[in-house]
């Protein structure tokens, strides 16, 4: 290559870069104008549009409520995102409401929760639609977001006919289209920019749903459509994961999108090749995270979520793909044997912009068997307390090796991840249906100038899972390997020391044996399931020797009917005259 040549390519990189900040300046410029605009008083005139007489379509498709939930909202009791506040007042802010709780009170989307409570919740509907109509005029605030705008305007489009019913000459038909137009018309201007990630994917599927059903040009809608693919090129992984490597996100992305080919395919509009990949993408690599109970893995701040929405999202997918063994992009392995389940992140942390949620779970594991979990992370916490959010996201909140207390992944003040694993990899083999897993990070090298290796092995049958987890580098650093129960699964410690037994509610027994470190029960808590239960953990602790740490342990299942139907701690200690001390409820 000629130094002309070269040049030539420097500088044409130069002037792309050039245009990009110069672009990045201009977005930025717009944004804070609009902000300035939309704080001031004259600001929802700009909002002003024609508002037609009636929407020009309906949207059939939709998901299923709570109709208890539904009752609960319509007499007061209103909980959402973990917190119950009764009788709002000031209705839309209450003083003593958390933010979450906030954003899920103004996004509507417990609407179809109203409509499955019947007359009473309709009712209750009504009210609440005119009221929020009366009290929101403006285009600034958090009910003005543009993801929370857009599950708003969404909701109200859905169910617009069990809120104003058929009258033509409904005041509250007037108020609400009227009000759609504005909250639209403020949407447009600010989807592009003003959220992030999956809340920008909803922000789209508001706007695409609102120049459908409320008349936009062709023009208008396919500009739309462009602007939906370009962002799930971004945020849709080859492997078909979503880029917070989150399961509750690849939940409700996949559910936002078959929500928008419902839209299109009621209008008789062809389906963009993207939106279909995603769709045939996501669909098995949500199947890939789900567990025997066909509820969700704990990675990432996600939750178990209901099983029977899972379900109806993978049937209304359409896609039939298998969960994959392995997830490269997303950075996730999956070992089956049998009815035995493993699932390991193997993952390097989520990139900025999307990393907000992220946990310090890397090498984290998750055991199953049949419809039973045994080993899990704790799960994320929804609710106003910060401080319980930050321990959901800890690395001591994970089934995996954890150096002096510390995170392995740097979480900041703000939520934001930091200082991380400059290196994640990972090797996978099968020979006769065993399965071999080795995974290495570096996230402690900085600090304590170690690197974690854990080696995952599961039998054929599905009945014995053993690990190795090492750290080599330098020594003197205390160490604790933690598997953290299901609340469902009794623990008993063996007084040797070298052993716990693991009931569970089938009756099934497993036994945790380990060795190069000492093996303990303590107290841990269980978020999963949406509120805090208290459950156990098992802990391999120990301290760093010259040349390094092995911790060698194994999971192996009790043969049926063993033991008769005398409880197990107590037939072990029995038949081999160990005496067992029992742990307490934790």
């Amino acid at each position: 290559m000629t130094a002309a040549a070269g040049g030539g390519r420097e500088n044409r990189a130069s002037l792309r870069q050039s245009s990009a900040d110069r672009a990045g300046w201009l977005t930025r410029l717009r944004r804070d104008a609009l902000r300035a605009l939309a704080a001031g008083p004259l600001y929802r005139h700009t909002l002003v549009g024609r508002v037609p007489a009636d929407l020009r379509l309906r949207i059939n498709q939709r998901w299923p409520g709570e109709a208890e939930r539904g009752t609960a909202i319509a007499g007061g009791e209103i909980e959402l995102a973990g917190e119950l506040v009764r009788n709002p007042s000031p209705r839309w802010a209450p003083p003593s409401a958390g933010i979450e709780w906030l954003t899920a009170w103004h996004a509507f989307g417990w609407m179809c929760d109203l409509v499955a409570a019947g007359g009473t919740g309709r009712e209750a509907a009504r009210e609440l639609v005119e009221s929020w109509i009366a009290e929101n005029p403006g285009g600034s605030g958090l009910a003005w977001r543009s993801d929370i705008l857009a599950t708003r305007a969404f909701a109200w489009i859905v169910y617009f006919d069990e809120i104003v019913g058929r009258d033509k000459e409904d005041e509250l038909r007037r108020m609400m289209l009227a009000s759609l137009v504005a909250q639209l018309r403020h949407l447009a201007r600010t989807a592009s920019w003003e959220a992030a990630g999956a809340g920008r994917l909803r922000s789209l599927k508001g706007l695409i749903a609102g120049v459908v059903v409320l008349g936009g040009s062709e023009a208008r809608l396919a500009k739309l459509l462009r602007a939906l693919e370009r962002e799930l090129s971004v945020q849709i992984l080859p492997d078909g994961g979503h880029l917070s490597r989150s399961p509750s996100l690849q939940l409700q992305v996949l559910q936002d999108l078959i929500d928008v080919r419902a839209v299109l395919r009621a209008a008789h509009i062809d389906i963009p090749g993207g939106l279909k990949g995603a769709i045939e993408r996501m669909a098995p690599m949500l199947r890939f995270f789900r567990h025997g109970d066909r509820r969700l893995a704990l990675f990432n701040d996600s939750l178990e979520e209901d099983g029977v929405l899972i379900d109806l999202v993978l049937t209304r997918s359409e896609s039939k793909g298998r969960a994959p063994l392995h997830a490269p992009d997303t950075g996730f392995d999956r070992l089956q044997a049998s009815k035995t389940l493993v699932l390991i992140d193997t993952g390097r942390p989520p990139r900025r912009g999307f990393d907000d949620r992220a946990h310090a779970g890397t090498l984290s594991l998750e055991l199953s068997h049949e419809r039973e979990r045994i080993i899990v992370n704790c799960g994320a916490y929804r609710g106003p307390r910060a401080n319980w959010w930050r321990v959901a996201r800890a690395s001591a909140a994970h089934s995996v090796l954890v150096v002096a207390d510390t995170n392995s992944l740097e979480i900041k003040a703000d939520g934001t991840l930091g200082r991380g694993p400059a290196s994640v990899a990972r090797e996978r083999a099968e020979h006769e249906g065993q399965q071999w897993m080795s995974g290495t990070h570096d996230g402690y090298r900085e600090r304590f100038g170690l690197i974690y290796t854990r080696e995952l092995f599961l039998a054929a049958d599905g009945e014995d899972l053993r690990g190795e987890d090492r750290l080599t580098g330098l020594p003197g650093s205390a160490f604790a390997v933690r598997f953290h129960l299901h609340p469902a699964v009794q623990a008993s410690l063996l007084r040797d020391a070298g052993a716990v037994l693991l009931r569970l509610p089938s009756g099934m027994v497993w036994r945790l044996r380990a060795a190069g470190a000492e093996i303990s029960l303590g107290e841990s808590i269980y978020l999963g399931s949406g509120e805090a239960r208290k459950t156990q953990q098992v802990v391999l602790s120990g301290t760093v020797p010259a040349g390094g740490a092995t911790v060698r342990w194994a999971i192996r299942r009790e043969p049926k009917g063993a033991f008769g139907q005398q409880p197990a701690e107590d037939r072990v200690a029995e038949d081999q005259g160990i005496a067992e001390q029992p742990a307490g409820n934790g």
